[in-house]
């Protein structure tokens, strides 16, 4: 018998019921990829990181994350509450940790502020794919239920990486944004085709000073129809704003605030830092602060 210490998250926010819910599983150690999984799948939330013992000495943890339907290589809100709930587990004053996940060994840098912690996790390498072709767009599209006109025109619809892939849609109006309703077996289907499994569709028609964009992100590929408010395509999409030119930079480091979520009740803010090279996007930070929704044990 395991007794498991596991806690509810809520990230990207300082407000309960807000921001994404990430399940933090403290003390995974001896389970199984089997009972992970299965624990993810009984916490059901888009996705429940576990917390591991380094397995060498090039890394101070390693965190393995989970949908309730399979293993993902990454996530952001879940990155944030796993260090967030380490942090305060350890009473850690600032500092970076470095932590080993399926795209590597990457930083995570922990600021303390009084007895509240914030998160910044590098992410990692910038890659971007073609943009995808005529009969793909239109499918994608269609799924969305978005016409041609209520495109930015100044988007390509592209796949965008930083270790967790995702297809940017850039749309004129945040109306439009709230009012999606996508076709999520149809979309399901596209990812097949396209080995792609997350649609992050976003627009810069912000009223709000703070923020830049607005975002809503769709997987049901795997098992995730709407996915509140992520890392994982907030970053891609800091690096595709300055791949395509859409924002004012210093040629040295460019960051913003992007919302998400609101169109579901839970909206968050994740902070980005694009550091460029040469003009082009070459590294992608994401951060934001979290809050306990509660915790409790689990024997298995």
């Amino acid at each position: 018998m395991k007794t498991l210490k596991i806690y509810q998250v809520d990230s990207f926010t300082t407000e309960k019921f807000k921001g994404n819910p990430a399940g933090v599983v403290l003390n995974a150690d001896d389970l199984s990829e089997k009972e992970m999984l299965q624990i993810a799948r009984e916490l059901n939330n888009s996705e429940t990181a576990f917390i591991l013992s380094p397995d060498s000495d090039d890394h101070d943890v390693r965190l393995r994350y989970f949908t309730p339907k399979v293993e993902v290589p990454v996530c952001g809100h879940a990155t944030i509450a796993a260090h967030y709930i380490r942090a305060l587990e350890y009473n850690l004053d600032s500092t970076t940790v470095i932590h080993k996940i399926k795209i590597g060994i990457l930083p995570v840098e922990i600021n303390r502020v009084g007895n509240d912690y914030s998160v910044v996790m590098t992410q990692g390498n910038v890659e971007f794919y073609p943009p995808l072709g005529r009969r793909e767009r239109e499918h994608i599209l269609k799924a969305l239920e978005i016409n041609e006109e209520e495109l930015d025109k100044r988007c390509p619809i592209q796949i965008v990486s930083t270790g967790h892939s995702k297809v940017i849609i850039g749309i004129q109006t945040k109306d439009k944004l709230n009012s999606l309703a996508p076709n999520m077996l149809a979309l399901a289907d596209i990812s097949k085709v396209i080995n792609c499994n997350g649609y992050f569709v976003f627009t810069m028609d912000s009223s709000e000073k703070e923020i830049l964009t607005h975002g809503r992100m769709f997987a049901p590929a795997i098992g995730i129809n709407e996915d509140p408010v992520i890392g994982n395509a907030n970053g891609p999409l800091g690096a595709y704003l300055v791949e395509h030119g859409l924002v004012k930079h210093n040629d040295s480091v460019f960051s913003f605030k992007a919302e998400q979520g609101e169109a579901i009740g839970r909206s968050g803010v994740v902070e980005v830092t694009v550091k460029l090279n040469n003009g082009k996007p070459k590294q992608v930070k994401v951060g934001g602060k979290a809050v306990i929704v509660f915790k409790t044990e689990m024997r298995i």
